[in-house]
């Protein structure tokens, strides 16, 4: 199996989209937590 060498702008540019995805993912996840709160807290009120 070959490995390609990336080069240090390609190494940020990979890091940097990384960094990005986490972000959405976690973003995601926190939206879908507070809406699940604010949907349970409101059917146990009525």
């Amino acid at each position: 199996m070959e490995t390609v060498e990336l080069s240090d702008a390609q190494k940020k540019s990979r890091r940097g989209r990384n960094i990005a995805l986490g972000l959405v993912l976690v973003g995601l996840v926190a939206l879908f937590y507070v809406v699940t709160l604010i949907k349970f807290g409101s059917g146990m009120a009525h």
